[in-house]
């Protein structure tokens, strides 16, 4: 099983949201369906821009952790590196998911 850490906007240079999960695809359709109110709902944080993949829970909430301390430029040049074009990935997120490697 693999643990998620992830981080949502709801534009380029927008709001940010970070979160973790065991379920990534249930979790972000989750904020997308606004299922429990909270802070994405309540400003349409809903695209999925960065995800990182960890072995173990601890591992995933204690990056969590790290990058809500983060500063916004640093959350901002983390998601470019691997999304430059801030797609969303929620688009894609079941074939890496389910595959070997994610």
């Amino acid at each position: 099983m693999a643990f998620w850490v992830y981080i949502l906007a709801k534009d380029r240079n927008s709001t940010f949201y970070v979160g973790h999960t065991d379920d990534l695809p249930r979790r972000i359709w989750e904020h997308r369906a606004e299922v429990r109110p909270g802070f994405t709902s309540k400003y349409g944080v809903k695209r999925l821009v960065y995800a990182e993949p960890f072995a173990t829970r601890e591992e995933a909430k204690a990056r969590e952790t790290r990058l809500k301390r983060w500063n916004r430029i640093w959350k901002m040049n983390l998601i470019e590196r691997d999304n430059p074009d801030w797609d969303d990935l929620y688009l894609t997120i079941n074939q890496w998911c389910s595959s070997p490697a994610g």
